[in-house]
């Protein structure tokens, strides 16, 4: 039974709980990221399942399909970014994060920022 002194504050309790609750897509717990990364399975993440997976992104905002992000599809102030050059500045921050220079991530490596 829902207290009545509680009833004006119900709409701000249940913002703050959904602000609270992270979304359906993030993931739990280290060995989860890795594993949306990691397409063959073997609890490590190379290279090319890198770009796969951050490619996803640039594809599902390059709504016409023309490999340039541009326009409608980019935040206001934003310039043009081709696929080329996306995945090029993918391959750099890759390379900052493979900290040992074993051509692939583990957990660790997956979630520390790139190094500069």
């Amino acid at each position: 039974m829902i207290r009545p002194f509680l009833l004006p504050w119900l709409p701000l309790l249940a913002a703050a709980t959904a602000a609270a609750s992270p979304p359906a897509d993030f993931a739990q717990a280290p060995a989860e990221l890795v594993a949306r990364f990691d397409l063959d399975g073997d609890g490590q993440v190379d290279e090319a399942e890198y770009l796969a997976y951050l490619m996803r992104g640039f594809h599902a905002r390059d709504r016409d399909g023309n490999g340039v992000l541009e326009g409608e599809e980019l935040p206001p102030g934003a310039r043009p970014l081709g696929a080329a050059e996306n995945e090029a500045r993918l391959r750099r921050q890759f390379r900052r994060q493979d900290a040992d220079g074993n051509g692939w991530l583990d957990a660790r490596e997956l979630l520390a920022p790139p190094r500069g």
